[in-house]
């Protein structure tokens, strides 16, 4: 080390000892051409562990010490490496090789010739560092009691400093953004749609993005979703009431018929998949409808919700077209379920006027419909015997007006619920003559439709007017002439 260090100081030196010759001695470098750089000075980027190069390109460097400088320590001097390193060398003359670059190796590095006037090139070196990141909480995991607020944290390093990104994986963040910036994440008024798994990404262009999760578990009372609050059944079969429970911690579910507690037996079943309960009963029996309950307990609360298990029919569902075939008339149909037969069914329609701020309904019109004699049931019965399906021809109707229905249908168990209205419109007076024409061509049954499964409670239907085939073609060639004259 000591002799390394006399070489240097004479290096250095020589040239000082050198100018005060005596008067008539010749120096030689004075009859030399200056030397000069041919490389420039630039800025270098280098990513972490990567082996970076630095050139010193020199013309006519003659007998002068180049040195390789930074800050204030003097790298190498000559051919010698003055540093101890191992990273750093001399590689093709005086470029400066640095192997597995750090982050402590960015900074100025001159390259300095020393003469008379001493001569540098400077290079300047940045270490690109791939992000690194940590979570706060450092366990991953974070536990809030709904209605709280939380706030996850990351924190990142790097070079260039890196943009921290959040993403919940499987859903998205609070206002249905996918993504959101920030070293920080904060959630108010949390609850269970806010469980799940964050994850912190970190990203500076340099390597992949470093991410992180961290999983954020929110407490909250027993919260309870029906498939059906009314679940319809026939004496005999089977019945499903199913309820959605959902509860941290997790909740204990017990089912009620009439607020007695029910246990399993040969003929009720109880399971459980995740967040389904389902309550199912076989062979059901008059005694099983009426009023059911699905209550959930936890640590943090209770909740209950109520289903009705009946032999009433079902809500009706109208099957006809909005727009009526003829002028006068609308045939309404409709569908309902019920496992009794069918021992009435009562219709109301009614007008509805309209001006030209809001609509003025009209009178209710109350039509019951009775069974059918030969059948003793309302309606038709179709598939696997529980679906009824019955029309009825409301008329007389005004043409181009605006009419809505109810249909409610009854067995022995009671009367269904009230379907929802029913809005229908009668053709305008207006229309096609041609349309109408086609109409008795193809014999339209509008007008003439049978009641299926009615009694008396269908109006009387008009002659149907026949037309033969021989008629249809003239017919068609007066009219499409009468429309060419107009």
């Amino acid at each position: 080390m000591l002799g390394r260090r006399l070489v240097l100081s004479l290096l250095v030196l020589c040239p000082i000892f050198t100018q005060g010759h005596p008067q008539g001695y010749l120096d030689m470098d004075d009859l030399s051409p200056a030397p000069r750089f041919t490389s420039r000075g630039q800025t270098y980027r280098a990513v972490l562990g990567d082996t970076l190069v630095l050139p010193c390109e020199i013309q006519n460097v003659g007998n002068y010490v180049v040195l390789w400088r930074r800050g204030g320590d003097v790298l190498t001097a000559r051919e010698i490496m003055v540093t101890r390193d191992q990273r750093f060398r001399l590689v093709e003359g005086y470029n400066l090789e640095i192997r597995n670059v750090m982050p402590q190796d960015a900074g100025d590095y001159v390259c300095q010739i020393s003469a008379k006037d001493n001569k540098d090139l400077v290079h300047t070196v940045e270490i690109l560092v791939p992000p690194t990141i940590r979570g706060q909480p450092s366990t991953g995991s974070m536990t809030v009691r709904k209605g709280g607020s939380v706030t996850l944290e990351c924190k990142a390093s790097g070079n260039p400093v890196p943009t921290i990104t959040w993403t919940k994986k499987g859903g998205t963040l609070f206002g249905g953004e996918k993504t959101v910036e920030g070293f920080s994440l904060t959630l108010d008024q949390v609850d269970r749609h806010q469980a799940g798994v964050y994850q912190c990404s970190a990203n500076n262009g340099v390597g992949p993005p470093a991410t992180i999760d961290i999983n954020l578990t929110i407490l909250y009372p027993p919260e309870i979703q029906v498939e059906r609050s009314w679940v319809h059944s026939g004496e005999g079969y089977e019945a499903q009431l199913v309820c959605i429970v959902h509860a941290d911690p997790p909740a204990i579910v017990q089912w009620h018929h009439d607020s007695f507690a029910l246990e399993p037996n040969d003929r009720r079943k109880m399971e459980t998949k995740g967040t389904k309960h389902t309550l199912s009963i076989s062979n059901v029996q008059s005694g099983d409808f009426g009023n059911y309950s699905c209550v959930a307990d936890n640590s943090l609360g209770r909740a209950k919700k109520y289903m009705e298990l009946s032999g009433r029919p079902s809500v009706v569902e109208f099957k006809s077209e909005p727009y009526s075939r003829g002028r006068d008339f609308y045939n309404l149909s409709w569908e309902v379920t019920s496992w009794p037969p069918l021992e009435e069914a009562r219709l109301l329609w009614r007008r509805v006027q309209l001006n030209e701020t809001h609509p003025m309904p009209g009178k209710w019109h109350d039509v019951v419909l009775a069974p059918n004699p030969r059948t003793a049931v309302v309606g038709q019965v179709t598939g696997d015997g529980n679906k009824h399906k019955a029309s009825y021809v409301i008329r007389p109707l005004q043409p181009g007006s605006v009419y809505e229905a109810v249909v409610q249908a009854r067995n022995r168990f009671g009367w269904g619920e009230v379907s929802d209205l029913h809005k229908f419109y009668t053709r305008g007076s207006s229309e096609s003559l041609l349309e109408e024409a086609a109409n008795d061509i193809m014999g339209d049954a509008g007008p003439h439709a049978s009641t299926k499964g009615m009694a008396s409670a269908s109006t009387p239907s008009r002659p149907h007017r026949t037309v033969t085939p021989a008629l249809v073609l003239p017919i068609l060639v007066i009219l499409i002439a009468a429309c060419n004259f107009v």
